[in-house]
């Protein structure tokens, strides 16, 4: 699965929004990085990753990742701005 690392002063402003809201909807659920991270098969250092907002997910990981939220990516985006 390809990843794209940022760098910190390179992070883009989707992916900010994007890992923030994701960290928001998973301590909603109650699930720890590391739970979230086995009910989805990723690692627990990619989710915190994503939620920081050094990668940016692939489309199949986002929908992974909503799926497992039980929210549509469309509606997580959405929240975003985006």
């Amino acid at each position: 699965m390809p990843r794209r690392k940022q760098t910190k002063a390179a992070k883009s402003s989707v992916a900010l929004a994007l890992g923030k809201r994701l960290r928001a909807e998973r301590e909603k659920t109650g699930l720890s990085q590391e739970e979230f991270s086995e009910l989805v098969s990723l690692s627990k250092n990619y989710i915190g990753n994503i939620e920081r907002g050094e990668y940016e997910p692939s489309l199949t990981v986002l929908l992974q990742i909503a799926k497992a939220l039980k929210r549509s990516a469309s509606d997580l985006l959405a929240e975003c701005g985006y």
